[in-house]
């Protein structure tokens, strides 16, 4: 779900929660983005209106910029949500993008460097979910002997998922190393829309049997078909984006959710 432009109004994200939960939908995932030229609503706080309107549907960020954000704060924003919604969180991560999440607000760029501030920022957030007295000393985080309590509800941790662009291999190995990959919308070398087969390649990389695989699709005549060919390649999370205004925008989108998943 975007928070930016005819979605940026938390009562109405909440009430397409609902009415998603109501026609059987999984997941209800907003966006994290601090940089339009339209209205924008914060997405933490729109998660809090959007777990106490539900009562199943998973819910979360899709994806945070984490080496942007204070690791603390996340964790401790995370953690509120969880217990908000009875254990329903996923944390999504990602790098982000230099153009709209870095360089607008005068924070310097760097592919690798902020992939280095990305891991020690997930350990940081793991380390406090404990609930426990949590000591970490690295390059760009020290933390000494700080708690945050009470403990997220789910156990051992909130599921984080990392976002990575298939064939790039780094933060395939990034998300190995969690609890799933939330997979960039086309490949990075081709641009073409991810397939199945491209989908059983990134299971076949990860190596890590029980991880959750989330993939953005576009809806062909035969969707029944698309799920069975994504499912049968690994994948465990079928992601739909909402349409340009030119595809109907919100009008088209609430549709859609309400007629619910494909079968």
């Amino acid at each position: 779900m975007p928070v930016n432009g005819d979605y940026a109004d938390p009562r109405l994200l909440a009430e397409l929660a609902r009415e998603a939960e109501a026609a059987g939908w999984d997941g209800f995932f907003l966006q994290d983005g601090l940089n339009t030229p339209d209205p924008l609503a914060d997405p933490w706080i729109c998660l809090g209106v959007v777990a106490a309107a539900t009562d199943r549907i998973r819910i979360g960020v899709m994806v945070t910029p984490l080496a942007r954000r204070r690791p603390w704060q996340v964790a401790r924003q995370a953690t509120t949500v969880d217990r908000l919604s009875g254990g329903r969180m996923t944390l999504g991560v990602g790098l982000g993008f230099a153009e709209v999440d870095f360089t607008p607000f005068g924070e310097q760029w760097d592919a690798r460097a902020r992939a280095g501030v990305l891991d020690e920022a997930l350990e940081v957030v793991a380390g406090l979910w404990t609930g426990r007295p949590f000591s970490f000393a690295g390059r760009h985080f020290s933390l000494d002997d700080v708690t945050i309590a009470p403990a997220p509800i789910q156990e051992p941790r909130i599921p984080v998922w990392v976002a990575a662009g298939w064939p790039n291999r780094r933060p395939l190995a990034r998300a190995a190393r969690w609890d799933g990959v939330y997979l960039m919308t086309v490949h990075q070398r081709t641009g073409d829309l991810l397939r199945p087969a491209d989908v059983a390649e990134v299971v076949a990389a990860l190596d890590r049997p029980g991880l959750d695989v989330a993939f953005n699709v576009v809806r062909s005549a035969d969707p029944a078909r698309q799920v069975r060919e994504f499912t049968e390649a690994g994948g465990t999370w079928w992601v739909e984006l909402a349409p340009d205004e030119a595809d109907g925008g919100l009008a088209a989108y609430r549709d859609r959710i309400k007629r619910g998943p494909p079968a």
